[in-house]
């Protein structure tokens, strides 16, 4: 098999520290005393070195500065970072910078500098507006820094900025969950990301299980909420991803159409398609000490290659995200198979009515959506 042409390319960067854990929270990220700066872009930039001949000749179309909490880093920082970059591969010339930021005071009064630096899409981890809701979970800003940041963003000339919101919270019922997604449409963003709060392993929230909403109330919250945001002018395009037309994260749908992506930093992952044929994922270390003491020749803690047998469900498991689904030419120009290799499980999952077909094109049915991880299942090797 091989790609007659390479997909998309985009570029991560992941900032590891937070000023505290939240107790939801399973993602790599570490508190800290000082930030290392200096001495992690200085990593940063070592790492990209050796993927620029992953980037075979394409330009980078997206970038999305992940943690942790990136907004803790300075200004000056970011900016060097930045420049670093485009000083090491080709920038593609409207490429969306994106940059996750908390609320907190002393974040929102960088962002000005941020957008002088190249970001030109800011999301904010709201999470909620509610004083209850935010001390549970244990975030470090309240309610008044959750307004002021959109505000901030705003005035610092941000034109795209995405706000992230959870719902499902503990002590949290429907009213207070719809009351949270009123506040954010009002500021009339154009992203939403609304997704309900689980709980995951190796979190303090999974040793000690807070009180949640029941299955019934979740499912009404759901329900209400999808209908507020459609009522409100957003599409939802994504699982937990609204948005009006053109403002879509451009870097997540890169990810969800089985794009490629260069990952850099501690725990980064990034994913190399070839013209042979051969697909690459991959893994940088995840303790930031360990991997900033590695040496460029050692960043990397894993590295596979996808068998053929792999695919269909490593791009299903993307793909049937979207609320488009993708067509059989799209799943055959991102894998080098041919569309047969769907079979049998597309003819299962389409007569028990998880798959929609229509023409060329393949999405989740409403019910799908709702087991989408079992849906996905059916496309795994044995």
């Amino acid at each position: 098999m091989s790609l007659l042409q390479l997909p998309p390319l985009g570029l991560y960067v992941h900032l590891p520290w937070c000023e505290r854990k939240c107790p939801y929270c399973d993602f790599n990220s570490h508190e800290f005393t000082e930030l290392p700066e200096q001495a992690y872009v200085d990593c940063l930039l070592a790492d990209l070195e050796r993927e620029i001949a992953f980037a075979q000749g394409r330009s980078i179309s997206t970038l999305f500065i992940g943690g942790g909490t990136p907004s803790l880093f300075s200004a000056g920082a970011i900016t060097r970072l930045l420049q670093g970059i485009a000083a090491r591969l080709p920038l593609a010339a409207h490429m969306e910078a994106t940059m996750e930021a908390n609320p907190g005071s002393a974040e929102a009064g960088k962002f000005a500098a941020f957008r002088a630096a190249g970001i030109n899409r800011l999301s904010l981890g709201i999470q909620s507006f509610q004083a209850t809701q935010l001390r549970i979970l244990g975030r470090v800003h309240d309610s008044d820094q959750a307004h002021s940041a959109v505000t901030a963003a705003r005035n610092a000339g941000f034109q795209r900025i995405n706000l992230d919101l959870m719902h499902g919270l503990p002590q949290q019922d429907a009213a207070l969950a719809l009351a949270d997604l009123a506040t954010a449409m009002e500021y009339d963003t154009g992203h939403l990301s609304w997704y309900q709060l689980t709980i995951e392993p190796n979190t303090v929230f999974h040793k000690r299980p807070p009180l949640l909403p029941v299955e019934d109330e979740l499912a009404d919250i759901q329900d209400a909420g999808e209908a507020q945001l459609l009522a409100g002018g957003l599409r939802q395009y994504e699982v937990s991803a609204w948005a009006i037309p053109g403002q879509e994260c451009r870097h997540n749908l890169n990810y969800w159409s089985f794009g490629d992506y260069l990952g850099i930093g501690a725990g980064a992952h990034g994913k190399v398609s070839f013209t042979d044929g051969r697909i690459m994922r991959y893994a940088k270390r995840r303790q930031p000490e360990a991997y900033m003491q590695a040496g460029a020749d050692d960043y990397r803690a894993q590295q596979r290659w996808l068998q053929a047998e792999e695919l269909p469900g490593e791009f299903a498991m993307n793909a049937l995200r979207l609320n488009a689904g993708f067509t059989l030419e799209q799943f055959s120009a991102c894998t080098g198979l041919a569309a047969g290799a769907l079979q049998p499980a597309l003819d299962s999952l389409v007569e028990r009515q998880l798959l929609v077909v229509s023409g060329n094109r393949l999405t989740a049915s409403p019910l799908g959506r709702r087991f989408l991880d079992s849906v996905v299942a059916e496309f795994l090797p044995d």
